[in-house]
């Protein structure tokens, strides 16, 4: 099976898996459950906030480390680790009894979530060629679509009450995530070639890896374009259960919200990454995708009645499929290329981190002042992604 030609399509499918449920299961389900935790441990909505952002933190420090140490030991060996250690850290958020012990595993969570991401992104440069690299993004980012969609739509609504409340789900996810080493400790580390017959399985030294990348203007810029993107999605999947459920909304159709964000997501991630391939002209999907997200974001701001369900279908259209594109640009970009793919993907984790652990408190903040406040912030925040993404250079490469 190790030297079939499809076999780059099983690492995928197990590298989207892990996606799905060591990272994506596990994150999402804090914010269905966040109602029950937040009784339980007796949190306000700031604190709720603070918790559904501050896994970020240790990824604005180490998401470049993490790069590079793909780059230099290859991704199998990183994800494998990362992967164990994400499972016992999932696991020990139902530990927590108060405020800063779920505050401390929170953070063990996002300290491990970089390695994971960054190995997924390093696996689809070095496994597939640009003619399928967008696609090979899309699949992994349609594997987090569904442990997002997953988890918000079971996690409070049978997983809670199945297994005897919200810590025996964190339990749970954990478990998951542990079983999915099995099949990864016999996997191959690399291919051997790629078409053409150009080695690809090369060791880069860290600091070599590091410095290069960051004198890439490109990198820098793609990089503010994700920040401001994400900081607006994960603000409103953070924020909408808990928006919903205080505008009298019944608790499975606030839920449904965000499983239909997700559900979206999901059903659109694989045929907008397969149209960035061939239509050559990712820059100018990426900014119509950022557009929708404004609309989406504007609309949520404005309305609280049946439009709120055109707004979240909106957003979740292009959720993950405009993250897959912009990572596809970073690798494309000149002087990225697989080589250097796990330190460029671990960079703009740095940005993408920062705009999540401040974006969600932040308007949360907001929402003292005004319910719906906090989407024309978060909306804006993608504003200012636009405008960076502007300035992208456009290579031929790049273009798909």
């Amino acid at each position: 099976m190790h030297n079939s030609p499809n076999y780059k399509w099983y690492i995928l499918f197990l590298t989207a898996l892990t996606g799905a449920f060591a990272t994506a299961a596990p994150f999402m389900s804090l914010s269905v459950l966040f109602k029950e935790i937040s009784t339980d441990l007796h949190l306000n909505l700031v604190q709720v906030g603070l918790i559904w952002s501050i896994g970020s933190l240790p990824a604005i420090f180490i998401s470049m480390f993490c790069g590079a140490i793909n780059d230099r030991f290859g991704p199998k060996r990183a994800i494998l680790a990362a992967t164990f250690l994400i499972a016992i850290a999932g696991a020990s958020r139902g530990l927590a009894d108060d405020f800063p012990s779920l505050l401390i595993a929170v953070l063990f969570f996002g300290l491990l979530g970089p390695m994971i991401s960054t190995s997924a992104f390093k696996i689809c440069g070095l496994w597939f060629p640009g003619r399928q690299l967008g696609l090979a993004a899309g699949v992994f980012s349609m594997g987090m679509a569904l442990g997002f969609f997953v988890s918000s739509l079971l996690s409070a609504n049978v997983l809670s009450v199945w297994l005897g409340g919200w810590r025996n789900v964190m339990f749970f996810y954990g478990v998951l995530a542990a079983l999915l080493c099995i099949p990864w400790y016999f996997t191959r580390s690399a291919p051997e070639m790629v078409e053409g017959n150009v080695p690809v399985a090369v060791s880069i030294p860290m600091r070599q890896a590091l410095s290069h990348v960051v004198k890439l203007k490109n990198v820098w810029l793609s990089s503010i374009a994700i920040m401001g993107m994400n900081s607006c999605m994960q603000g409103v999947t953070g924020y909408i259960p808990t928006y919903l459920r205080n505008l009298d909304w019944p608790a499975l159709q606030a839920d449904g919200a965000l499983s239909l964000f997700h559900a979206m997501s999901m059903i659109f991630v694989i045929p907008i990454a397969l149209w960035s391939d061939r239509l050559k002209a990712r820059k100018f999907l990426l900014a119509g995708m950022m557009v929708m997200i404004i609309l989406g974001g504007g609309l949520l701001a404005a309305t609280s009645g049946f439009l709120v369900w055109g707004a979240i279908a909106i957003m979740g259209m292009v959720r993950d499929a405009a993250m897959a594109v912009n990572i596809t640009m970073i690798i494309e970009a000149e002087g990225v290329g697989p080589t250097y793919a796990g330190s460029a993907t671990g960079f703009a984790m740095i940005f993408l981190s920062i705009g999540t652990l401040f974006a969600p408190p932040l308007g949360n903040r907001l929402a003292e002042f005004a319910p719906s406040l906090p989407f024309a912030f978060w909306a804006g925040l993608t504003v200012v992604g636009l405008v960076s993404l502007a300035f992208v250079s456009v290579t031929k490469k790049s273009q798909g």
